[in-house]
């Protein structure tokens, strides 16, 4: 039994085990999650999503192997040990290939999932919901043939865990096809319904006979979690909370079967009481992104006031927000479906792109021009004393702290542990604050 079936076997005991899933690839995000986890003596996991990460280095140009390695390193200069460490793979399956026919985007799907195993993912999400070049656009895709597409990645999966030939726990799976869109929904769609309990037990028989169909009993055993809409999202500038009793008759069917708990994606901004009310109720794999970039961003900006307040000469200003909006204007497909691009308010379009709760903001952080200023922003504050006051104005919890001494006034160390903020309320959702 590996640390994540432990977890679920907490659960089916009736204790309200859980564990939330950082899903970014951001330096600073990682190292705040492993340094808050670090502290709190517990697991930190981390996973990577298709788009991110793949066979042909995905938008951050790493492949599953360079971010192994990325995330051990930060791992190892936040003081967590490499044992509490577990990475996954996020939406694993032709995502990026749906406009392919099957043959071709399912080929790559199965070299996806096997490269990750290969570099040591021990959690792999499965997802085969989306349709491909080759499906009727008029229909639902059948629950049979998105599990036998799972089921076909599973064994590409199991293949590539005995080639590597190196010992270790095999890989545990999580599936599901009602999965929502990774990044939290574009603008407009606000409409939303908890899976009904049907879907879900229909789901479960799909996968269990395409996994015995190929031969993958015990592959089936380490199926741990099953996706589904428990009835949280969030757009750009609305949060739908959490309701546990319209969410009931999903989590009290899911205690019928004794080996599968709940994964719940899109939980960022949930207040941490109704977090802590997803694991109590079975829900117990909470997916968080979006929300820890956009801490990320809240303190960039506030570090930015600080900045044009103790440095008079505008010259030598970072003018961070003002490079990251230029970015963000010159290409625009990373957030125009998400914020609204075709509303005739500029203004609003404006907050939007650059407050908004989808934080598309995230994609531009590794531009030249844009990573430049955020470093110069950094080096700029290292070079004066930052006046307490000006911190209690820009990030009164941060300044809470360093008055307290628990925190120093280092731009790196404020702006990690405003991340830290919302890293809070994951730990206390699974009990570890």
């Amino acid at each position: 039994m590996n640390q994540l079936q432990a977890i679920v076997y907490d659960q089916k005991r009736g204790v309200p085990a859980g564990l939330f899933s950082c899903c970014s690839a951001n330096g600073q995000v990682l190292r705040a999650v492993f340094e808050r986890c670090a502290r709190a003596n517990t697991l930190a996991l981390v996973e990577a999503t298709a788009n991110q990460v793949d066979q042909n280095g995905g938008y951050t140009g790493m492949t599953p192997a360079d971010f192994y390695a990325f995330a051990h390193q930060i791992a190892r200069e936040a003081g967590l040990a490499a044992e509490r460490l577990i990475l996954g793979g996020d939406h694993l399956g032709p995502l990026t290939w749906r406009g392919l026919d099957e043959t071709e985007a399912m080929r790559n799907a199965e070299t996806l999932v096997a490269v990750y195993v290969r570099a040591g993912f021990t959690k792999i999400h499965l997802d085969t919901s989306m349709r491909l070049a080759s499906d009727d656009p008029r229909v639902r895709l059948p629950d049979d043939i998105i599990a036998l597409r799972g089921a076909r990645l599973c064994a590409a999966a199991e293949m590539a865990f005995r080639e590597r030939g190196s010992g270790g726990e095999p890989p545990v799976y999580i599936i599901g096809s009602e999965v929502p869109i990774p990044g939290g929904e574009q603008a407009g769609d606000s409409a939303m319904s908890v899976t009904d309990p049907e879907s879900c037990r229909a789901t479960l028989a799909a996968y269990q006979t395409a996994f015995g169909a190929l031969g993958l009993a015990g592959a089936w055993e380490r199926v741990i979690a099953l996706v589904v809409q428990p009835g949280v999202e969030f757009g750009c500038r609305e949060v739908i909370d959490y309701d546990r009793e319209k969410a009931r008759r999903l989590t009290e069917a899911m205690k019928a079967y004794p080996n599968l708990v709940l994964e719940g994606h899109s939980t960022d901004y949930q207040p941490r009481e109704n977090l802590r009310y997803m694991v109590e109720d079975g829900i117990a794999i909470l997916k968080v992104g979006p929300a820890l970039t956009f801490g990320l961003r809240e303190a960039l900006f506030a570090l930015e006031h600080i900045e044009r307040e103790v440095l008079p000469d505008s010259a030598g200003l970072s003018f961070f927000r003002s490079k990251l909006d230029r970015a963000m204007l010159a290409s625009p497909a990373a957030w125009e479906k998400h914020c609204g691009a075709d509303s005739a308010d500029a203004e609003a379009l404006r907050i939007n792109r650059l407050f908004g709760y989808s934080d598309r903001t995230r994609y531009y952080l590794p531009d030249r021009d844009v990573k430049a200023a955020a470093g110069r922003l950094i080096e700029n504050l290292r070079q004066v004393r930052i006046p307490l006051v000006l911190l209690s104005q820009y990030l009164p919890g941060q300044y809470a702290k360093v008055r307290s001494g628990i925190l120093r006034p280092d731009p790196e160390a404020l702006l990690r542990d405003r991340i830290g903020d919302y890293v809070d309320d994951y730990l206390y959702a699974i009990g570890a604050l």
